[in-house]
């Protein structure tokens, strides 16, 4: 039998401090090899030069010889003593002897060859038979506490699952006390739902009282639960919260925006809304439920009283109204964003009649719901409560609390009075919420004016992709124009970004137009669609080998046209014997006309007109009937108009 013993030598990693600078930065000393280190173990042994046992005098004393041997002995030890390694040395040498002895003990307990442990051996005494029944009784006394204390474990078993099938008080109240803030306060139990310790300053103290059920008191069974942590059960709780009387029932805000009367977008700030069966009002709600709709009232109170108090102290050039429960803004001219405070108790006698016409306002406005601002309202008292408890650093032992970091640099900046006024302004919660409303209806209204345009004008094609990823107050579609069958030979792109107050529209050369009204981009499009037909005309002739004498897009307006720019192009074929004019306005649309040069047997020069080339003088344009051509587009028109007056 073989051990084998792992042995560790672990050395200093630390290394020594060389310098610190005044600056506090520690700068370390580069540590030895281990050939350096050896060498500097080595330089501390101290080599005395003593002569050799060979070139010693004979003549010397044995006094002299004697004192020398006392002093090489000395040495010796000194020496050994200073030798580095020794002290490992030693301990393995220890280690060595513990697992040899350790080795040599399990040699004889296992191959018994040095040492043989025999049992003591009990003298022949005789047994009497009244202590071997009391031996056995002894026995199956032991026997049946074992016995006895398996079936008491099951008993306790089955009282505990006897148990769990029934309402027990304090295992829901820990059940409670893992989802809610819950003191005891003298003999009643009293639990917090405001939102304070998330950062909320709202006055309400949002406290409730827990209280055991009365045995004779008959509960409902727990209805489904749709937003909690609560699992879903058919058992009678035995937990009875009593809330505030302003927190009973259930609470959401209302986000319309209307343009005389008329709704463009809504949203409802709600949550998961545990209402009870419309068949049986009477039916209590679990402790759970009624405890999350509190809390959801709660921070609709809270989200509402921020709004009304914003509304009152920003400055608009239409003052904001906040009418009870209800606060109005102004988005547009004619166009109003309106945020109201709904609240409704299980009480009230129209409960069943107001669920039913609610349920019909959202199944109406259902096209015209939009999420987004809901999302904003829930979001934005978040951010609230999140800036109320994380601060911007420095902390209070340098600057002040929740101080703006810009503020932080106006000393050592220098800022004058301008500079430090615009850093003390901030956006609220209801400027953001207006902005929101703004580009909701800017949004709507492109999408409106985009979609007339694609169903009223089929020729060309008007084809928008709107992108996914988009900010709550910024938008953009990219708009295709092309022409059906002639996709290859050119397209017109357009680059629409709606922001809250205006439009900013990139056309394919890189311009930039911003638009302050909705209406100024039909106009656009109708001159984009014109120059589109124009550029794509123009690459047509030069597929068809005519010849393009003069191209615009720009070629003025007229009284008739107030829309925008006309454009127009001037064509002729290979042999200059055809010319072919078009003018397109966004109006009053296309119009084409042909010139061909008479075709004369002789010519006969003059002394005024020498060269032949003048006889191809057109004789007049003439207007061509593009409605009684058997074809489906105007290129398709066109094409097919070059293609007969090149032969």
């Amino acid at each position: 039998m073989s051990l084998h013993v792992n042995v560790s030598i672990e050395t200093s990693d630390e290394f020594k401090v060389q310098e610190i600078s005044y600056d506090g930065v520690e700068k370390f000393q580069t540590p030895l090899s281990m050939s350096e280190n050896f060498m500097r173990l080595v330089h501390r042994i101290d080599f005395p030069k003593y002569p050799e046992d060979e070139e010693t005098d004979i003549t010397e004393s044995t006094s002299k010889e004697s004192s020398v041997a006392d002093s090489r002995k000395q040495m010796a030890s000194f020496q050994a003593s200073l030798w580095p390694w020794d002290s490992v040395r030693n301990k393995l040498r220890n280690a060595l002897t513990e697992v040899s002895v350790l080795l040599d003990v399990l040699n004889v307990a296992k191959t018994k060859k040095y040492m043989v442990l025999d049992p003591v051996s009990h003298e022949n005494v005789e047994i009497r038979p009244i202590v071997n029944m009391i031996a056995k009784k002894k026995a199956f006394g032991e026997a049946a506490r074992i016995i006895n204390s398996g079936v008491e474990k099951i008993r306790m078993s089955k009282n505990d699952a006897a148990r769990s099938m029934t309402s027990d008080f304090h295992s829901e109240l820990m059940t409670m006390r893992q989802n809610w803030r819950l003191r005891r306060a003298g003999n009643s139990i009293v639990g917090d739902l405001s939102y304070r310790t998330a950062g909320s300053w709202y006055p309400h103290p949002g406290t409730f009282e827990v209280k055991k059920t009365e045995p004779s008191t008959t509960l409902a069974p727990q209805l489904p639960h749709l937003g909690g942590t609560m699992p879903t059960t058919s058992r009678p709780s035995v937990l009875q919260v009593k809330i505030p009387g302003d927190l009973e029932g259930i609470s959401y805000i209302h986000v319309s925006i209307q343009e005389n009367r008329n709704t463009l977008a809504s949203g409802n700030l709600s949550f998961p809304m545990n209402q009870p069966n419309s068949s049986n009002t009477n039916v209590e709600l679990n402790w759970q439920q009624k405890l999350e709709n509190a809390q959801n009232i709660l921070f609709c109170k809270e989200l509402f009283s921020k709004l009304a108090r914003e509304a009152v102290e920003i400055q608009t050039p239409i003052p904001s109204l906040v009418v009870g429960n209800q606060i109005i803004a102004t988005l547009f001219p004619e166009i109003q964003l309106c945020i109201t405070l709904c609240h409704r108790t299980l009480q009230s006698k129209r409960w069943k009649l107001e669920r039913q016409e609610h349920a019909s306002e959202s199944m109406l406005d259902s096209e015209r719901h939009y999420p987004v601002l809901e999302h904003s309202l829930h979001q934005l008292l978040r951010e609230v409560h999140y800036k109320a408890l994380h601060h911007p650093m420095p902390h209070p032992a340098t600057a002040t609390l929740g101080i703006v970091r810009k503020r932080y640099f106006a000393g050592p900046e220098g800022y004058d009075k301008h500079t430090l006024l615009e850093t003390l302004k901030s956006e609220t919660m209801l400027e953001k919420i207006i902005e929101q409303g703004q580009h909701v209806v800017l949004r709507a209204q492109t999408i409106r004016i985009i979609d007339n345009l694609a169903r009223e004008i089929q020729d060309p094609l008007i084809i928008s992709h709107w992108t996914c990823l988009n900010s709550a107050t910024k938008s953009s579609v990219k708009i295709n124009i092309i022409s059906k069958g002639y996709e290859t030979i050119h397209r017109t792109p357009l680059v629409v970004h709606v922001g809250t107050k205006g439009i900013r529209v990139i056309r394919r050369d890189g311009c930039t137009s911003h638009l302050s009204e909705v209406s100024q981009l039909r106009y656009l499009i109708l001159v984009q669609i014109s120059q589109h037909i124009i550029n794509t005309i123009h690459q047509l002739c030069k597929m068809m080998g005519w010849k393009v004498l003069s191209s615009t897009v720009n070629s003025g307006v007229s009284q008739s046209d107030l829309s925008g720019n006309t454009s127009a192009l001037l064509a002729a074929s290979s042999h200059d014997e055809r010319l072919i004019y078009v003018r397109h306005s966004p109006s009053a649309g296309a119009e084409v006309s042909i010139s061909a040069s008479p075709r004369e047997i002789d010519f006969y020069p003059n002394s005024l007109v020498r060269d032949q080339k003048w006889r191809n003088l057109d004789t007049g344009f003439k207007k061509v009937d593009l409605e009684r051509m058997n074809r489906k587009s105007l290129l398709n028109k066109i094409e097919f108009l070059m293609a007969s007056a090149t032969f």
